[in-house]
């Protein structure tokens, strides 16, 4: 996957994570890439290397699923940090 498609897909998973993730943490598309991108990371790792399921192609479902779940556990953890978790 290219740099423009993993960032289009961090854009998009941060966003969506922000959307399940209970409480205020703000911010606009910036740190939903950020959050995205970074989230893609930890979930790609966590799930290689505890599952045996690695991220696919930017169509892949899987890897809409990894990116999501690693962007929630990010701003899960970023709440916690921050004191912001609600």
């Amino acid at each position: 996957m290219g740099i423009i498609a993993f960032l289009i897909l961090g854009a998009i998973a941060g966003m969506v994570a922000r959307a399940l993730v209970p409480g205020r943490i703000g911010g606009g598309l910036i740190p939903a890439i950020v959050c995205g991108v970074l989230g893609a990371v930890v979930g790609g790792w966590l799930s290689s290397n505890f599952l045996h399921v690695s991220l696919g192609t930017f169509w892949d479902l899987r890897t809409w699923v990894i990116s999501i779940a690693g962007s929630a556990l990010v701003l899960v953890v970023w709440g916690m940090v921050t004191g912001r978790a609600k």
